[in-house]
């Protein structure tokens, strides 16, 4: 589930998987201390699930092997946490080979699950170029693993103005 930012792609990937009994959340991106606008953000996606669903936040590929239906919200806040993780921003030595490999890890966790998974990113690659270094790493990065994860995917989807759009 492709689209911009507010595009409504979320609320169409909870539309997809809805009536299903055996829905995990895999939320990559807990509410941040400090930050009153992105943990309102949070608490709008959390009141907007039902109570059936199990919520994971993680950011670690491993939680997508498994059965049943899989919900990421979203691949965009995942790789960020990958980048974060691995140290690319700052380009600590190896850093580059390490998100290589956790962005490898994550592709073939999804190509090799049982799960019926659906998952949000942002298209990031429709604006200008970045200035930054970091903005440019983060555009490039994102758009591999979404062409990457779309290449197994069986269906894929861009949501604009809340209008969904079924590429395949």
């Amino acid at each position: 589930m492709l689209g911009g930012s507010r595009s409504g792609k979320s609320a169409h990937a909870e539309s997809l998987v809805a009536g299903r009994a055996d829905v995990v959340y895999l939320a990559t991106s807990a509410a941040a201390p400090g930050d009153a606008e992105w943990s309102r953000r949070v608490a709008a996606h959390r009141a907007r699930r039902p109570a059936a669903w199990t919520t994971l936040e993680t950011t670690a590929p491993s939680e997508l092997l498994r059965g049943g239906t899989v919900l990421v919200d979203s691949v965009t806040t995942w790789v960020a946490a990958l980048m974060d993780e691995t140290g690319v921003w700052t380009g600590e030595p190896g850093s580059s080979d390490r998100l290589a490999g956790r962005v490898d890890a994550l592709v073939n966790a999804w190509a090799m699950t049982p799960a019926h998974v659906v998952a949000v990113s942002d298209e990031v690659g429709l604006g200008v170029v970045p200035e930054s270094r970091s903005g440019r790493l983060f555009r490039d990065t994102l758009g591999e693993v979404n062409q990457r994860l779309a290449g197994t995917a069986d269906e894929v989807w861009f949501v604009v103005a809340g209008l969904p759009q079924r590429l395949r």
